[in-house]
């Protein structure tokens, strides 16, 4: 995720530059349902489902001061899982490490910092938790061919109750080159929709593509490979015009309901646009 520079102010309206494609046949086929607008200061990196049926959305205004302060000055993607928010940091250009916190039920946060391995980028863009609870799944920057696993904090209990170390656990290898995840979500056991920023169309033909990797079994802390798939281009629709940019997603499995977030471009983004999309048979 790259950070952002938003200038005040502007009137927003609904000009189609693009529609989504379908999924392939014989694929669940997503279909767009609605639109609604979140402030991008206080939303426009990610969102998540509350058990209650409310978002949570995070944004560069959330990062609270005691971590500004140790140097994470970038919120990615965040997820919810029984009852926990798990949030995605990183720092500088010239960090070593990244960070996710962990806020109980109670509100009490924790840290737990990951060192970077050698040749792992410093981006955190997302974190998503398996349906199970147990494992954290995140992604680098730029062009890719692997998601990272990490033993879920707080809730597999190979981790450490108050915080500090997080060592990966393994990599879901894929089998396709992806670029510029933004976030993913897990909406079966074996599967996750990611959202990319990708719009050089030299990796999938859709531009800005929302993914689709399925696992061979449920995420264990083992080596798997993702099959990769390109189910439709995100819709970039404003009254201005330039570089949009996708940001964080969500699947709330109560309601089956799929959410994508996308920046607009210019004074336009202000305000970021969270596509919801639900699953029809093909």
């Amino acid at each position: 995720m790259r950070r952002h520079l938003v200038t005040p102010v502007c009137l927003l309206g609904a000009l189609a530059l693009g529609a989504g494609t379908a999924s392939a046949a014989g694929d669940p086929h997503w279909t767009e349902t609605g639109t609604a607008y979140t402030d991008t200061l206080g939303g426009g990196q990610g969102l998540a489902t509350r058990a209650d049926g409310s978002l949570l959305y995070r944004g560069l205004v959330d990062i609270p001061l005691s971590l500004r302060i140790k140097g994470w000055n970038h919120v990615g993607d965040p997820d919810i899982a029984n009852g926990y928010v798990f949030d995605a940091y990183q720092g500088p250009d010239t960090a070593t490490s990244k960070m996710y916190a962990v806020t109980t039920p109670t509100g009490k946060r924790y840290e737990y910092v990951h060192q970077l391995n050698p040749g792992e980028k410093l981006n955190n863009s997302f974190a998503t938790v398996s349906p199970d609870g147990q494992w954290l799944v995140s992604g680098e920057w730029g062009e890719q061919r692997r998601l990272q696993v990490f033993p879920a904090p707080l809730l597999n209990p190979a981790t450490s109750p108050t915080g500090g170390d997080l060592k990966e656990a393994w990599q879901i290898t894929l089998d396709k080159p992806v670029r510029d995840i933004q976030g993913c979500d897990f909406v079966t056991d074996t599967r996750l929709l990611c959202a990319s920023n990708d719009a050089t169309g030299t990796l999938f033909p859709e531009l800005r593509p929302l993914l689709q990797v399925d696992l061979p079994r449920k995420v264990d802390g083992q080596p798997l490979t993702g099959a990769v798939k390109s189910l439709l281009a995100l819709p970039q629709r404003s009254v201005c015009t330039g570089a949009f940019e996708t940001e964080g997603v969500d699947y709330d499995v109560n309601s089956g309901t799929f959410r994508a977030e996308m920046i607009p471009p210019g004074v336009c983004a202000v305000a970021t646009a969270v596509y919801s999309y639900k699953q029809v048979p093909s």
